[in-house]
């Protein structure tokens, strides 16, 4: 059995430290997983003159267009019905913040979320409202179970087995944070939830300080993994608060993991959760529970995963 470890070696912090992002060097785009055709995108949208709300947005169509990820979007893995039902939010510099839960059948729910921030006196909608929401506002209605996810869902009803993947957690939420060119900061978080989850089933993601949160003079924080156990201790308000009492992003994000890890004892052997963030200077952090976790930054012209360090040694 792994034993646990309640803090880094001095060595490992010295090497998490490497792996920070310069700071002051905008624009700036870190994501959950190795996504470098989202952060590239995004880091486009900035490098030409684009806003980081701008950036966030359109850096997560990506993954939500790209049929074989199976976990954001079209080609989502579905509910145990056989449903893909996605929720997705956006936050930006002022603090506004759009989001939908349990929407089914449109392509983008990043941009439906910022649609709710923009245009409505709301801040989330859900279901068939979300739907109707979207379709009232020039989205196409799409089938989003393709061929190879509805093979999965009808193996996965042979046994009818649920339990979450280490690193996969039968899903990859895709979390965006982005500065811009001003130093102004924005955030999305993007996912098609838990494979073969319960109908109606929400997790973290779609839920502001949770999933994502965004105080544009501190930083910002975005979470993947099982989304439940971010919701019990909302991680991502959690690291930004952090933050504003003078812990690095990488510091904070260590402290978040430890509160989760204080709440389930060995039970953190069966879940991962991972976080990144970043704060107002252009400096990173990232950490999870297990090993295999990995972020996608794009800062100085270079666009590369890491490999961040975690609390769960061999």
């Amino acid at each position: 059995m792994a034993a646990l470890a309640c803090a880094n070696t001095t060595e490992e912090k010295q090497a998490t430290t490497e792996k920070e992002a310069v700071p002051g060097s905008f624009p700036i785009v870190i994501a959950t997983w190795d996504v470098k055709k989202a952060t590239a995108k995004a880091w486009e949208v900035m490098k030409n003159g684009g806003s980081s709300l701008d950036a966030v947005e359109q850096g997560c169509m990506v993954e939500e267009a790209n049929a074989d990820g199976q976990s954001v979007g079209i080609g989502g893995l579905p509910d145990r019905d056989g449903n893909v039902t996605l929720d997705a939010c956006i936050m930006n510099p002022a603090g506004d913040y759009g989001a939908v839960v349990y929407l089914q059948n449109i392509l983008h729910p990043i941009s439906v979320a910022r649609k709710v921030m923009e245009e409505t006196p709301h801040v989330l909608l859900a279901g068939k409202g979300a739907e109707q929401f979207a379709l009232e506002n020039g989205f196409e209605k799409v089938n989003l179970l393709t061929e190879n996810s509805k093979k999965a869902w009808e193996e996965w009803k042979i046994t009818s087995q649920y339990k979450p993947i280490i690193n996969i957690e039968n899903h990859d939420t895709i979390g965006m944070l982005a500065i811009d060119q001003n130093g102004d900061i924005s955030g999305g978080c993007t996912t098609s939830g838990l494979a073969y989850k319960m109908a109606g089933r929400v997790g973290d993601s779609p839920i502001i300080g949770s999933g994502l949160f965004v105080d544009n003079e501190v930083g910002a924080a975005t979470a993947t993994g099982l989304g439940e156990e971010v919701l019990k201790t909302v991680g991502s308000f959690l690291i930004v608060e952090l933050m504003r009492q003078g812990k690095s992003p990488q510091e904070a994000c260590e402290e978040a993991v430890n509160r989760i890890v204080k709440k389930n004892g060995d039970r953190i052997k069966d879940f991962q959760v991972g976080y990144i963030a970043v704060n107002k200077q252009g400096e990173t952090g990232a950490y999870g529970i297990h090993d295999g976790f990995v972020y996608t930054v794009y800062q100085n012209e270079e666009n590369k995963k890491h490999v961040p360090e975690y609390y769960l040694k061999s």
